[in-house]
């Protein structure tokens, strides 16, 4: 890969610092893609030494994390609850056609990942799509719950469910993070309940 090449495509995938997704992780900031690639990359680390993943290839997952959102470098991001199985075949056709211009080995070894990633056949694969899921929702927990659209409330708890079928240790940590949303919800709950009550009072 020649000078040139490289920083083409690094400029191509400085987009993913810009481009936004719905979560929003400041009251002044959205996460943007960037973000959440970053930090799948770091759970995916922190798996490590775990002795359910010991025969899962991790540096293999933290490759797919690191490139799993590139194509929204060109389409930019669709909340999960709007992106059609179009949207998704259509920024998966920009990415390949993106890889298909990079010189080898680096474009057999991307097209491999992307293959193998969309198939969902390998460890490798699943435990990333988990990770993936895992991450958003942990993401929505942390923000202000007064950002979550009204459908979010039932979907923090649905959420990439099935992918945490991966693992018991998913299973685990999956549910320590329901509780998280349940807390939040509730706490949420009351907190408009006083409310509520104060401003009623108020008016008497």
């Amino acid at each position: 890969m020649t000078p040139e090449e490289l920083l083409s495509i690094l400029g191509r995938a400085e987009k993913l610092k810009e481009n936004t997704r719905h979560c929003w992780i400041m009251p002044d900031r959205k996460e943007s893609v960037a973000d959440h690639t970053w930090r799948m990359t770091l759970m995916a680390m922190l798996l490590d030494g775990e002795p359910e993943f010991q025969d899962v290839d991790l540096d293999k997952v933290r490759r797919m994390c690191l490139i799993h959102d590139l194509g929204e470098a060109f389409t930019g991001d669709i909340p999960a609850f709007e992106k059609s199985d179009a949207d998704g075949d259509r920024e998966l056709a920009i990415f390949m056609n993106w890889v298909n211009t990079f010189p080898s080995p680096q474009r057999e070894e991307w097209r491999a990942l992307l293959t193998e990633m969309e198939e969902l056949k390998t460890p490798e694969a699943r435990v990333y799509k988990a990770l993936d899921k895992l991450e958003a929702v942990i993401s929505h927990d942390e923000s202000d719950i007064r950002s979550w659209l009204p459908n979010e409330y039932e979907l923090q708890l649905t959420y990439g469910a099935e992918n945490m079928k991966v693992s018991p240790y998913f299973g685990r940590l999956r549910k320590v993070v329901d509780a998280w949303t349940r807390r939040k919800i509730a706490e949420a709950s009351e907190e408009k309940k006083a409310t509520d009550e104060a401003a009623s009072e108020a008016s008497h």
